[in-house]
C-alpha cells in the first residue's frame, strides 16, 4: 500500500531520536522523544549558536527551572522576570559582568526564552573552587559530601582521563603537579550544579534546564554522574554541544556539532615570552 506523502513526512518527523548526533532542526522534536526531568545542554562558552540553540530547547522544554553555571546564587537572586525585555538592566541585576563570562548577549536569548522559570545559580565562589585544588574537593563542600561521591577516591583510569582532560583544556601549559587538583575542582563544580538541581526539583519542580560548559555535561563524570550518585531515580538526558566531531563513543546521551566561533588562539596566552 502506497503512503500518501503528508503521512510519510509525519512518520519521519515521529522516529525516535536514539542516542548519538542530533542536528539543530531535531532540538524541536526533544521533549516529545527524550522527555526528562533533568536536561543538561553543555556549550562552548563563546558559540552563539550553542546559545541560540539552548533557547530553542528551553522555549520547547518550558522549564520550571534553569540552573547556570555562569551564576552563583547570590547572583541568581537578583533575576527579575519583569527585565527580561531589557537586556542591559536583566545583565546589571544579576551582576553578569563579575563573573568574568562571556558577552551577556549571547546568553539573553536563554533567558527570554525562559522568562517563566524560577533561576538558579550553580556557582561556586571562586575562592572555594581555589581552594579545593589543594585541600580536595570533599573538605570545601561540606558535610553533603558523601552524598555527591565527593569523599572517594577516583578510579586510577578515570583519574588519568581527567588530569588528561585538564592538561588539553589548558593547552598542555598545566605543571603536572597541578593536574590532580584541577580535576578535584572540577568534581566540586559538577557538585555544586548537581546540589542546585536538586534545590530546584524540591522547590519549583521539573523539568529543570542546566546551562553549563559541555564538559559538565557528559554523562560519565559530569552534572549527570553526580545526580546519578545524589538521585539515583532521576531522568537525566545529556546533550554536549562540540566544535568538532567527537566520535561514536561521546560520553553523551546526545551531541551536536556546529561550526567553530571566530576566536583568537586560546593557547596564545600560554605560550608568550
Amino acid at each position: 500500500m502506497r503512503i500518501a506523502p503528508v503521512l510519510l513526512v509525519f512518520w519521519t518527523l515521529a522516529a525516535p531520536l536514539h542516542a548519538g548526533q542530533i542536528l539543530e532542526r531535531d532540538l524541536a522534536l526533544l521533549p516529545i522523544l527524550h522527555p526528562a526531568e533533568v536536561i543538561v545542554f553543555g556549550e562552548v562558552h563563546d558559540n552563539p549558536a550553542h546559545h541560540l540553540n539552548q533557547s530553542v530547547v528551553v522555549r520547547r522544554y518550558a522549564p520550571r527551572a534553569l540552573v547556570f553555571e555562569m551564576l552563583t546564587p547570590e547572583q541568581a537572586a537578583g533575576f527579575r522576570p519583569d527585565l527580561v525585555a531589557d537586556a542591559d538592566a536583566l545583565a546589571a541585576a544579576l551582576d553578569w559582568e563579575a563573573g568574568g563570562w562571556p558577552d551577556f548577549a549571547l546568553y539573553f536569548p536563554i533567558f527570554f526564552a525562559g522568562q517563566a522559570a524560577a533561576i538558579y545559580g550553580g556557582a561556586l565562589p571562586y575562592e572555594q573552587v581555589r581552594r579545593a585544588v589543594s585541600g580536595g574537593a570533599a573538605a570545601e563542600f561540606g558535610p553533603d559530601a558523601p552524598l555527591y561521591g565527593l569523599d572517594e577516591a577516583l578510579p586510577p583510569d578515570e583519574e588519568a582521563a581527567r588530569q588528561a582532560d585538564q592538561q588539553a583544556a589548558h593547552c598542555g601549559a598545566l605543571p603536572p603537579e597541578m593536574l590532580a587538583g584541577m580535576v578535584e575542582a572540577q568534581r566540586l563544580r559538577d557538585a555544586g550544579l548537581a546540589r542546585a538541581v536538586l534545590q530546584a526539583l524540591a522547590e519549583v519542580g521539573g523539568p529543570v534546564v542546566v546551562i553549563a560548559g559541555t564538559g559538565h555535561a557528559r554523562r560519565d563524570w559530569g552534572v549527570p554522574a553526580a545526580l546519578a550518585r545524589a538521585a539515583p531515580g532521576l531522568s537525566v538526558l545529556s546533550i554536549g554541544q562540540l566544535e568538532a566531531d567527537p566520535g561514536a563513543d561521546a560520553p553523551f546521551d546526545l551531541w551536536l556539532v556546529t561550526e567553530p566561533a571566530p576566536r583568537e588562539d586560546p593557547c596564545a596566552v600560554f605560550h608568550q615570552g
